[in-house]
């Protein structure tokens, strides 16, 4: 059964109020937190575009931790917003446990942060994402997270369809200090959209960059740009695989 339908989430950032929304809106888990059977039975394909982890403000960290206000130099905050977050990994594991060729996840930069600790990850207003990192006052992603997070793809691929955090370049895919000290991560769409076609790719779904005011369709250059979940847009392609051009429909949905 070639033709499939792909709802694509963008960068989660620990808003997994919103996250679970999105997937009810798609008919794609149930009551008790569990795939429904279009999910289960791989007629519906669920892609996470990357970054699960890591609110991206003070105050999303405040209302994940239940905290008036969120402090990153506080030892207890930042095992508070941990154990939060924890909480949700573990059923967002549970959910993929119950149909793993039909849930896919693509490895963010923060999720790749949260493993190596390797760069001090932040925001452009001074944040610094510390939580799981024992280093500097936060404690460890425990450990069968950690193997599931390590079995992130860098890159999904259906047909002539990519699906990756950043971009279409293979560099993107990887976060060393290139990565964050280049800003083409953050601007080739505007700058250099033509990427995906010299890649020869039908489609992209690219996140990494927030979007303002919802999900981006470049329909000429072909590609989406879904960071878009504080605005409530999740992506939906109808995809036939066995198609030289396997895009039958996309569209941003509002939920």
């Amino acid at each position: 059964m070639p033709t499939r339908k792909f709802i694509a989430i963008g960068d989660v950032h620990a808003d997994f109020e919103t996250m679970w929304a999105a997937l009810r809106a798609a008919s794609c888990v149930d009551a008790h937190g569990l795939p429904t059977p279009p999910v289960r039975q791989g007629l519906y394909q669920v892609v996470f575009i990357g970054d699960l982890v890591h609110p991206k403000n003070a105050h999303e960290y405040a209302r994940l931790t239940g905290l008036g206000e969120f402090d990153p130099g506080n030892e207890d905050h930042l095992f508070a917003a941990a154990r939060a977050q924890v909480r949700q990994l573990e059923k967002l594991w549970a959910y993929h446990a119950a149909a793993p060729g039909a849930v896919h996840f693509i490895l963010g930069n923060h999720d790749d942060g949260v493993l190596h600790h390797r760069y001090v990850l932040g925001t452009s207003g001074g944040l610094t994402h510390n939580e799981f990192d024992p280093e500097r006052g936060g404690v460890l992603l425990p450990n069968h997270l950690r193997g599931w997070f390590e079995g992130f793809a860098r890159e999904m691929r259906v047909g002539r369809v990519q699906f990756a955090h950043v971009g279409p370049l293979p560099a993107f895919a990887h976060y060393d200090d290139l990565f964050y000290s280049d800003t083409a991560p953050k601007r080739w769409w505007q700058e250099t959209p033509e990427y995906v076609m010299m890649a020869d790719l039908a489609y992209g779904v690219y996140g990494h960059t927030q979007m303002q005011g919802g999900i981006l369709l470049d329909e000429q250059s072909r590609f989406a740009m879904i960071d878009a979940l504080p605005d409530r847009e999740y992506l939906e392609l109808m995809l036939d695989a066995d198609q030289h051009d396997p895009v039958l429909s996309v569209r941003a949905v509002p939920f």
